[in-house]
């Protein structure tokens, strides 16, 4: 390849522009409910609109990608998300919003579900480990990005703007991976001349699909750390992506109170890296997921709770640790993942899975938040909610088992 930033690093970028349009929501909602008059359940879908496509087809998008091409599904991706976007701009009603919100998670499976796949194609084995744990932190860091820099743009150019300017990122970053990045056709035939074998194509990967996804779900160990997925996402993403509407109504400026949710959000990435150094060590991951569950309902009950009313430094610093100490839970997770699945063909099976319930978890989540805050009148009662599901990700923290390789 031309000197320049490598291929690796370019389709991780892609995953991090494809985080901006996730995280792009919750800085605007406080600007969407007076633009659009939308209500603060609406507000609850559109953070959740986006998981509609992994909610309901997740693992069947991960198994079609190795077919279509992991660079083209990238590119579709970025495609989908720059149209959707840009037809964004032009909303008038929620509901028009929404559903692009919907083909917004579309776009954004595709671009992200493959890339675990690409990397490895793309990089020798011995900087696998370091690449793929950057791309661990493709959303926090793309969130924390839009979370920090969207008010400050809305305030310039309005929410629409914020669309439009997010659309062409998308196209830029598109037309910089369709450059870079080599075929499909291309890295088959470099790796079939690396390792002396026949250039293979997908058609075998695509007859067994039906296998793979049989085994998968026909297992308990996929089916255990997927819902505990769910039960974490649920409450990370109705936590963090309600920050700005309540920091609003608590009279802060819509520029402090991007920054600090994005701050809130960077932390989950510290979670995420300790979680895989400790594994690395030795330490039971049972032990990780059990501390993890139990930092974010405790921190969720300080955060939100009406005795800590009026200590907003302690409120914001548990929020804070809510995400940092609750990122030992992911990491865990997906090393979890490997060695439940039935065999080795199935682990990208298993991860789709994965991804299939925590979007879903994340669908459901901040609506049901939002509809609590709203019978209530106030976001006292959102730590019962999130302590809820953290008992249910301990119970079934309690089934895991993990062997270090």
């Amino acid at each position: 390849m031309a000197a320049g930033i490598p291929p690796a690093f370019v389709v991780i970028i892609a995953g991090m522009v494809a985080a901006l349009h996730i995280g792009k929501i919750p800085p605007a909602i406080p600007v969407l409910r007076d633009a659009l008059g939308i209500s603060l359940v609406e507000a609850g879908f559109l953070l959740s609109m986006v998981q509609m496509a992994g909610m309901l087809g997740g693992v069947f998008i991960g198994l079609a990608a190795d077919g279509f091409g992991l660079r083209r599904s990238v590119l579709l991706g970025q495609g989908v998300l720059a149209t959707a976007s840009l037809a964004g701009a032009w909303a008038s009603q929620p509901g028009e919003l929404l559903a692009l919100r919907a083909v917004e998670g579309f776009g954004f499976l595709l671009c992200v579900l493959p890339v675990p796949s690409l990397i490895r194609q793309l990089v020798p084995p011995s900087r696998l480990a370091l690449h793929l744990g950057l791309w661990g932190t493709y959303m926090a860091t793309g969130s924390s990005l839009v979370l920090a820099g969207g008010p400050l743009l809305m305030g310039a150019i309005g929410w629409q703007g914020l669309w439009v300017a997010l659309a062409g990122v998308s196209a830029a970053v598109a037309g910089w991976l369709f450059v870079r990045v080599p075929s499909d056709r291309l890295r088959r035939a470099a790796i079939a001349r690396a390792t002396s074998a026949p250039a293979s194509a997908p058609a075998a990967a695509r007859a067994q699909w039906r296998a793979r996804l049989r085994a998968t779900l026909g297992s308990a160990g996929p089916w255990r750390v997927a819902i505990t997925f769910s039960v974490y996402s649920s409450q990370w993403l109705a936590v963090i992506g309600f920050l700005p509407a309540i920091y609003a109504q608590a009279g802060l400026s819509g520029q402090l109170s991007g920054l600090l949710t994005a701050f809130a959000c960077l932390a989950n990435v510290t979670g995420n890296v300790a979680a895989g150094r400790l594994l690395h060590r030795g330490v039971c991951a049972r032990h990780l997921l059990y501390a993890g569950f139990l930092a974010m309902a405790a921190t969720a009950f300080v955060a939100f709770s009406p005795l800590a009313a009026e200590v907003p430094v302690a409120r914001y610093l548990a929020v804070v640790l809510f995400s940092a100490i609750g990122g030992l839970i992911p990491a865990t997770l997906f090393a979890l993942a490997v060695h439940v699945a039935p065999d080795e063909n199935t682990v990208s099976t298993t991860v789709g899975w994965m991804q299939q319930c925590s979007s879903a978890g994340q669908f459901l989540g901040p609506p049901l938040v939002a509809w609590v805050a709203g019978a209530v009148g106030g976001w006292q009662w959102t730590w019962v909610i999130t302590g809820l599901a953290s008992l249910v990700g301990l119970v079934l923290s309690s089934r895991m088992r993990y062997q270090r390789g």
